[in-house]
Parts: structure tokens; C-alpha cells; sequence
């Protein structure tokens, strides 16, 4: 890919990993951000999926095994350690008493909610987006479009339906199948380039139909009223922030957070209890009630703060953020 291109996918996969942040502090605006954020994360991961075939498959496996789930497990084994030893003694986590081993167990799982993965939920993405890449290169492996598109059609509702038996499935292996159809589509469709017209007609549609469709949780398999209302409005909005940012001129802040979305993604919870600690410690705060503005002015923070952690990590430790050090 050009470096003109990668830039404009930079910064869609930052301006997701903002919303990802903004959403977890809970503004008005919610319901919007879930309908779309996670679906275009996976949507993008699409755009990179490999040329494969019989003979490079499990070659492709490895290193995406070595750049998404060896972080995972580094950030997993960090996370909750310092859960361990500071922080299930306090707020929440105090307060429901949760188990040190199911929390342990949740490392492994990538997935059990809160009670499994306390102390760093936002990262069940990473072993999502693998699973999601094993079985679309598992896929792949057929090499005959139309069988790949019936096989994709039968993952999105086997994943759907999956949810009704178990609450959780271990590396979100149900949320993948649901998730692929996503992905599948960023690359079948990663050279589309449209018109000013279908991208606001895009825009439109995505906007209007998250109304009707209620909240979307893809963590817990929550799609909403229906789940081809999910899809339609998820996959147009795809479309729309893609093509979108296509046009845009280069936004480098936001590029910037979107090549490093992993440090992102891991530590973003840990920056928000940082800025609680301040506002305890000098400003006396205690009951944490914030209005809107002040949601969004804590999420910048957050990404603030952590734009010289992810300098510090890419220079001395990259591997923390899938990457190779450079020799």
C-alpha cells in the first residue's frame, strides 16, 4: 500500500480508537459510537488480511499470532498483575469481591466479562481480530468467491445464534463469526472509491437507522433490535467514515493514535484512573459525576497522556505494541 493510503487508514482506525475511549466514559451519544466503532475496527483489519493460500496459510497464522496475541498475553499478564496488587482493592472491584483465579483464568479466555477480565476488559479485541483472521484464512484457502461468500453468510448467523447457548466463548470466537462479515468486506472492498453523493447518502442512512436499532455491544453479543438493522448500519457506516477520511487531507494526531491502537487499547482504563487519582489527591473529588464536556475533556486527557507512553513503548519495547525493534 502507498504511504498516501496507509495515512487515511491511520487515522480512521485513531478516530475508532478515540470513540473506543470517549464510549468508555459513557457520554449521551453512547448508542451511536457502539453501533459502529467496534465493526469498523474490524473492518479495517479486513484491509490487511494477506493474499493467502494452502502452501503460506499457517505462515500468515504465525505472524499474526507473534504481532497481535503475543501482546495480548504481555498486556493480559501486566494488567493483571497490577490488578492483583492495587487495583481489586479498590472502587468497583472492591466493592464486588472478584475472584483472583476466574480473573487469572480470563487472561487465557480473552473473554468472561467483568468477572473474568477486570482488569482490562477493552483488550478482548485482540484475540477477536485473530480468531477473526484464522477462519477468514481458513476460508480463503478455497479460492472460489462465491463458496467464500456463502461460507461468510453461514459464520454471521452460526455466531449470532451461538450467543443463545453460552454467555461467553473463549477469544470472542462468536463475536468473530458475526464480526467477519466486516472484515471480509474491508478486503473485498479496500480499493472502493466513491462519489461525494453515495458517501452522504451513506452517511444518512448509518445515521438514521441507529435510532431504530437500540444499543450494540459486540463484547456481549448484544446487536441491538435486529440484526440486519445492525448490519446495514454498521457496514454504511464502514463505508462513510472510510471514504470519508479517504478525502480528508492527513490528520496526523489521529494517524498517529491509529498506529499504535494496541498501547491504546490496553491502557487507556489504567489513564483514567490516573487523572481520578489527581483529581482525589488535588482537588479533592471523591464522587466522580461528570457532564458531557467534561467526558470528552477527560477522554483528550486520556489520549494525551498516553501519546508519550506509546513514544516510549515503540522506542524501547515495541513488541508491546506488535512491532519488531528496529535494528
Amino acid at each position: 500500500m502507498s504511504g498516501n493510503r496507509i495515512h487515511w487508514i491511520d487515522s480512521v482506525k485513531g478516530f475508532a480508537m478515540f470513540l473506543v475511549i470517549y464510549s468508555h466514559n459513557y457520554p449521551m451519544m453512547n448508542n451511536y459510537f457502539y453501533s459502529f466503532h467496534v465493526p469498523l475496527f474490524f473492518f479495517v483489519s479486513g484491509i490487511f488480511h494477506p493474499n493467502n493460500d494452502k502452501t503460506n496459510t499457517l505462515n500468515f497464522i504465525k505472524k499474526r499470532f507473534i504481532s497481535i496475541m503475543i501482546p495480548y498475553f504481555l498486556w493480559a499478564i501486566l494488567l493483571y498483575v497490577f490488578w492483583f496488587l492495587i487495583g481489586r482493592h479498590y472502587g468497583e472491584s472492591e466493592r464486588m469481591n472478584l475472584s483472583v483465579l476466574n480473573n487469572f483464568i480470563g487472561i487465557w479466555t480473552g473473554q468472561g466479562g467483568q468477572s473474568f477480565m477486570d482488569w482490562g476488559i477493552p483488550i478482548w479485541f485482540l484475540p477477536c481480530v485473530f480468531s477473526m483472521f484464522v477462519i477468514y484464512g481458513l476460508i480463503k484457502i478455497i479460492n472460489n468467491k462465491i463458496l467464500e461468500v456463502i461460507l461468510i453468510a453461514i459464520c454471521a448467523p452460526l455466531g449470532y445464534y451461538m450467543s443463545y447457548f453460552f454467555e461467553w466463548y473463549i477469544w470472542s470466537i462468536d463475536v468473530a463469526l458475526v464480526g467477519i462479515v466486516f472484515y471480509a468486506l474491508g478486503n473485498y472492498f479496500k480499493k472502493l472509491d466513491i462519489s461525494y453523493v453515495l458517501l452522504i447518502l451513506f452517511g444518512l442512512i448509518h445515521i438514521l437507522l441507529h435510532f431504530y436499532n437500540g444499543k450494540v455491544d459486540m463484547y456481549r453479543s448484544n446487536y441491538g433490535n435486529n440484526i440486519f438493522l445492525f448490519y446495514i448500519n454498521a457496514v454504511t457506516a464502514c463505508f462513510f467514515y472510510l471514504q470519508l477520511f479517504k478525502k480528508l487531507p492527513k490528520l496526523k494526531l489521529l494517524a498517529y493514535i491509529g498506529k499504535h491502537t494496541i498501547v491504546f487499547l490496553a491502557l487507556q482504563m489504567r489513564m483514567l484512573t490516573v487523572i481520578k487519582l489527581f483529581m482525589m489527591v488535588f482537588l479533592g473529588i471523591t464522587v466522580f459525576k461528570f457532564t458531557e464536556l467534561e467526558k470528552l475533556g477527560i477522554s483528550v486527557i486520556q489520549v494525551l497522556l498516553l501519546l508519550p507512553v506509546a513514544y516510549l513503548i515503540n522506542k524501547y519495547l515495541p513488541i508491546l505494541d506488535g512491532k519488531k525493534k528496529k535494528l
